[in-house]
């Protein structure tokens, strides 16, 4: 059986109450934003302000943000998902998910450990075999 981690709703509640403030008030003047500016600047406060009070993870959080821009009309589908493009993106996420790889399997322990017992009959050798492994 697996465990599931405990959703507090109550948390989901300032953000999306801000987020309608924001979303049915009109646009400040004298800066005259659209109106999809303005629901855009709501959909980010409101995305924000969940980052902070965490209802669910930041990801969670920025995923139920970018559906409902999406949904609400508020960015197209094509706007919405043309940062997914970048390459740098994808490096940076890549370089998150074979790090939180490294951590969930103790892999980077097991290269460390591995590197000491090749290089650790001296101690100028330990020395570079610690930074090479860092």
């Amino acid at each position: 059986m697996t465990s599931l981690q405990h959703v507090d709703y109550k948390k989901f509640l300032l953000p999306v109450l801000i987020g309608l403030v924001i979303w049915f008030m009109a646009p400040l003047k004298p800066a005259a934003l659209s109106v999809a500016a303005w629901h855009m600047f709501a959909l980010f406060v409101a995305v924000i302000i969940g980052c902070i009070t965490q209802p669910l993870p930041i990801g969670g959080v920025a995923i139920v943000g970018f559906v409902i821009g999406v949904l609400t009309g508020t960015i197209s589908m094509d706007n919405a998902i043309a940062g997914f493009g970048n390459n740098s993106i994808w490096l940076i996420a890549m370089a998150f998910f074979i790090s939180r790889g490294f951590i969930k399997t103790g892999l980077g322990k097991r290269i460390a450990l591995h590197f000491v017992s090749m290089f650790g009959k001296q101690t100028l050798t330990l020395a570079y075999s610690i930074i090479g492994v860092d």
